[in-house]
């Protein structure tokens, strides 16, 4: 073959080549747009009441994410498992992170009365949780994810499992937790962050434990190669996520702020004190520790 049958060859390999990814990329558009279309819930307020005006992505400002965790029971919508406040600077590529204990007592928005912040969701869904959250903490809750517990594990299977750091040798639900580094599947990784019992820092420990699955989450997310698998991720998405946030803004933030994952700061509460009421255990906020964090929060989102 001449050099001249050569060259045309490659080239045309490289056109066909070119022409594949082409429609392959425009397919996975496709897909994509059509999931989050039914996983977006537009009822959802567009910008925060604690906010003067819509935050722009574009320009790089700073925002803030709740993570609702719900774990579905029998005849009822469930409750928030988890509640997880991410606020996220792209200007200091940092993250951080603070989750809020599921028994905290705290008025219900929209029902006016007081009870276990984790009951605002049974009471009103997305939205009355949202505005709880808000109240308590005092800063704009822009976008917030909920993920079905359940679907939670099929999330964790699709990335190949999730690393973390043990502190505690523990057993539950048939699962023995061993000391040191580990690796969970799907269904592990559930039961280790629903773990509460035995833990020695009862819900506190859950809740470090359920930051260090996000956290490994979040790493694995970024990875360009399972865009290969897409149709897959598409519908567990589309199964167990519901969100406020649009297509495009997905973009912006994938494009413009995904150097913040690589460092991420954990803020706790562990100052307040458990309290009987009417027989019912609650967690009682230190008000001196959620000012501050409350303060910390505010400054990384850049409103001071």
């Amino acid at each position: 073959m001449s050099k001249k049958n050569i060259i045309l060859s490659i080239v045309f390999f490289l056109l066909c080549i070119g022409v594949a990814l082409f429609f392959y990329v425009q397919n996975i558009h496709k897909d994509i747009t059509t999931t989050l279309q039914e996983i977006h819930e537009p009822e959802l307020r567009e910008v925060s009441t604690l906010r003067k005006e819509k935050i722009e992505l574009q320009q790089k400002t700073p925002f803030s994410l709740l993570i609702l965790g719900v774990d579905k029971r029998d005849g009822d919508k469930g409750r928030s498992d988890t509640l997880l406040l991410l606020t996220v600077n792209p200007t200091s590529e940092s993250i951080k992170m603070v989750s809020i204990p599921r028994d905290t007592y705290t008025e219900i928005i929209g029902l006016g009365i007081h009870d276990k912040i984790n009951h605002a969701y049974a009471f009103g869904d997305i939205e009355m949780t949202v505005n709880t959250v808000e109240n308590l903490l005092h800063v704009p809750i822009d976008y917030v994810v909920k993920i079905d517990m359940e679907g939670f594990q099929d999330i964790v299977d699709f990335v190949g499992g999730v690393d973390v750091v043990n502190e505690t040798t523990f057993e539950v639900f048939g699962h023995t937790f061993l000391e040191g580094k580990i690796r969970l599947q799907g269904e592990q990784a559930l039961d280790y962050v629903r773990m509460r019992k035995d833990d020695p820092q009862g819900d506190f420990g859950r809740q470090h434990r359920q930051k260090q699955v996000i956290q490994s989450l979040l790493k694995k997310g970024a990875n360009f190669n399972l865009l290969l698998r897409h149709k897959e991720l598409l519908l567990i998405i589309e199964e167990n996520i519901q969100t406020n946030m649009t297509f495009e803004q997905m973009l912006d933030i994938q494009k413009d702020y995904k150097k913040s994952i690589n460092t991420i700061e954990t803020l706790t509460f562990e100052e307040g004190a458990g309290e009987l009421k009417d027989g019912i255990w609650y967690y009682m906020m230190n008000e001196n520790e959620l000012k501050k964090i409350s303060e910390e929060i505010k400054l990384h989102l850049e409103m001071h």
